[in-house]
C-alpha cells in the first residue's frame, strides 16, 4: 500500500474528478480532490502533498500558472499535467514550469499507475544522490562541517588559510554552536592530522589536576609521573575548551608554553620541550574578561590574532535542512528505524525557531523526533513540544481561527525577536514590510 503517499487532484470535471480519485484510494493513495485553482492553493498551503495533478484548463485560473505557484510553496512537490490535446508546445510549457510529465484526457488509469511509479522512483534515486553527493562533497571540504550557507562558508574559507599552518586560534561562539567539531577539523586538515588530538577542560577543578593534566608531574625526582597532555600530543593539536574559565596562575604557565615552547612538570626542576598547537575556544568576550583582570592581558593577544567566529544556527538557518538530513540518517540508522527525512511543514517550523542552543539543541531535537517518528517522516507533532513554543497554551474554545490566530502570532514574534529589521523580518514572513505592520497592528504585538 502507498498510504504514505498523498495526491491532490485539481480538476473541475466532476466526473474526472471523482474517478480519478476513486482509483487513487484503490490503489492506496491517500487523495484529496478540488475543483479550482483557488481551492487548490489553500490545500497545498496547508498540507505537504506529494503529487498534484492538475488540469491546464480550469475556471478560475490557468493550470501551469498554478503550477508555478505551487512550486513556489513547495519545490518538492511533483506536478502532473492533464491536458485533452496534447501537443508539443504544451509539454514543453509545462515542463519548463516544473512539471514531472503530463496525462492526456481520457486518463488511462494504467498510464497513471505507471507515472506515478516512476516518479517514486524517481524521486528515491534523486534523494539517494543527492545524499551521496553532499556527502562526497562535505568529505572534500570538512568532512563533519555540515551546511552550505553564506556565513559558513566564510568560516570554512577561513579554516581552510588558517589549518595549513601550525598558528595556535582562538574559537568564538555561543554553546552548542560545536566549537570542538570546528576544532577538530582543523587539526585534520593541517599538516600534522596523524598526530594526537586532544581536549582539555579549562573549567576541571582543582586547579592541582588541571595543571597536573596539562604540564605533567614528576615524582621523585627523576621517574616521570604523567607527561601531561601538552607534552603526550607531540605534534598534535591541544583543544583548550572555555579557556576564560582557566586560572590566572596557569594562564602564566600557559603563555609560557606558546611563546618559548617549553613548560614546567609539577614537581620538576627542568623544562620540557613541548610542539603541540593550541587551539582554544570561548563562548564569551575574552576582552572583558581582561578589563575584569581575570585573563592575562599577553595571552589574549597571543590568542587574539588568529581568531575565528562560529555563527550561532540563527544566523545559518539555511543549513537547516542539511543539519536536519545529517541527524536525521545518523540516527535513523542508530536506532534501525525507516525515517527518510522531515515534512516541509517541519522544516518550516525548524527554520523558524530560536536555536538557543544552537546545533547541539537541534541535534537533541532531531534525536528525539527520530525516536517518536511514526510515518516514515519527521512531522511537527515529532518535535519536542516546547521548542516551537507548542508548550503555550492554544485558545480554550475550539474555533480554528482562533487557534491559527494564536499560532501565527507566535511565529511573528519569534521571526520578529531574531531579525529586528523589519524588512529583513518581512523578507523572512514572505510578507510586504507594509502587511508586516498590518498584521503587527492586528495580532496586538508588543514590539
Amino acid at each position: 500500500m502507498n498510504l504514505r503517499y498523498s495526491v491532490l487532484i485539481v480538476e473541475d470535471e466532476e466526473i474526472i474528478r471523482s474517478t480519478l480519485q476513486e482509483f487513487l484510494q484503490s490503489e492506496g493513495y491517500r487523495a484529496l480532490a478540488v475543483e479550482n485553482v483557488t481551492d487548490g492553493l489553500a490545500a497545498v498551503k496547508d498540507n505537504d502533498f506529494d503529487v498534484v495533478i492538475c488540469d491546464v484548463q480550469l475556471p478560475d485560473g490557468d493550470g501551469i500558472d498554478l503550477l508555478r505557484r505551487i512550486k513556489q510553496i513547495n519545490f518538492e512537490t511533483f506536478v502532473l499535467i492533464i491536458t485533452a490535446y496534447a501537443t508539443v508546445e504544451n509539454a514543453i510549457e509545462a515542463f519548463k514550469s516544473g512539471a514531472f510529465d503530463y496525462l492526456v484526457k481520457p486518463v488511462v488509469f494504467d498510464d497513471l499507475k505507471n507515472k506515478l511509479n516512476r516518479l517514486f522512483q524517481y524521486r528515491e534515486l534523486n534523494r539517494k544522490n543527492q545524499n551521496i553527493r553532499r556527502e562526497l562533497e562535505r568529505r572534500r571540504k570538512f568532512e563533519r562541517i555540515v551546511g552550505s550557507s553564506e556565513s559558513l562558508k566564510i568560516v570554512q574559507t577561513t579554516i581552510a588559510k588558517i589549518a595549513v599552518t601550525k598558528s595556535n586560534v582562538l574559537l568564538v561562539g555561543e554553546s552548542g554552536t560545536g566549537k570542538e567539531l570546528f576544532a577538530r577539523e582543523i587539526h585534520a586538515a593541517g599538516p600534522k592530522n596523524n598526530e594526537k588530538f586532544l581536549a582539555v577542560n579549562c573549567g576541571t577543578r582543582p586547579v592541582e589536576l588541571l595543571e597536573s593534566q596539562l604540564f605533567g608531574t614528576i615524582e621523585n625526582g627523576r621517574r616521570t609521573g604523567q607527561p601531561g597532555i601538552l607534552r603526550h600530543a607531540g605534534e598534535g593539536t591541544v583543544f583548550l575548551d572555555e579557556i576564560a574559565q582557566l586560572p590566572l596562575g596557569t594562564q602564566a604557565e600557559l603563555l609560557r608554553a606558546m611563546e618559548y615552547r617549553e613548560i614546567m612538570p609539577i614537581g620538576g626542576s627542568e623544562a620540557v620541550k613541548v610542539e603541540s598547537r593550541i587551539i582554544a575556544s570561548t563562548k564569551g568576550d575574552l576582552s572583558q574578561n581582561v578589563a575584569a583582570g581575570t585573563f592575562q592581558e599577553d595571552l589574549f593577544y597571543r590568542l587574539d590574532g588568529v581568531k575565528i567566529r562560529i555563527p550561532p544556527l540563527r544566523d545559518r538557518v539555511d543549513d537547516v535542512p542539511e543539519l536536519v538530513d545529517y541527524f536525521v540518517e545518523k540516527y535513523s540508522t542508530a536506532m534501525g528505524k525507516q525515517v527518510s527525512g522531515a515534512t516541509s511543514e517541519t522544516l518550516r517550523l525548524l527554520m523558524s525557531a530560536e536555536w538557543k542552543g544552537n546545533v547541539r539543541q537541534l541535534d537533541n531535537a532531531i534525536e528525539r523526533a527520530v525516536i517518536m517518528c511514526d510515518d516514515g517522516r519527521i512531522e511537527p507533532k515529532d518535535l519536542p513540544p516546547d521548542l516551537m513554543g507548542l508548550h503555550q497554551p492554544l485558545p480554550d474554545n475550539d474555533d480554528l481561527r482562533s487557534a491559527l490566530r494564536h499560532y501565527e502570532r507566535l511565529h511573528i514574534v519569534r521571526v520578529l525577536k531574531q531579525w529586528t529589521d523589519k524588512r529583513e523580518a518581512a523578507k523572512r514572513l514572505k510578507l510586504g514590510l507594509s502587511s508586516l505592520y498590518r498584521k503587527i497592528e492586528e495580532l496586538e504585538i508588543d514590539l
